[in-house]
C-alpha cells in the first residue's frame, strides 16, 4: 500500500516508488540516494517532529519533515 516517507514512524521501512515535490527538492533527495527501489527506514525523528533521520544504502540521512512528505513509498 503506497504511503509517503513522513507518515512513517520510527522503525518503519519501505521501498522507494517515486519522489514527488518541486524539482529543486526533488532533485536533490534523488541525489541523495533516495531513488526508486531503494529500502528506507526510519530512525528516528526529534522532539518537535522536524528532522526526520533516515537509514538507507548503509548511511543515516536527515531529511525535513516536509521533504519525507514527497516522497512516495510501499511500506513492508
Amino acid at each position: 500500500m503506497p504511503k509517503l516517507l513522513g507518515d512513517l514512524n520510527p522503525g518503519q521501512s519501505g521501498f522507494v516508488r517515486g519522489v514527488g515535490g518541486e524539482a529543486g527538492i526533488r532533485h536533490r533527495l534523488l541525489e541523495m540516494g533516495l531513488t526508486r527501489g531503494t529500502l528506507v527506514s526510519v530512525v528516528r525523528v526529534a522532539p518537535l517532529g522536524d528532522p526526520v533521520e533516515l537509514q538507507l544504502r548503509g548511511y543515516r540521512l536527515s531529511v525535513r519533515k516536509s521533504e519525507a512528505a514527497t516522497v512516495h513509498i510501499e511500506a513492508t
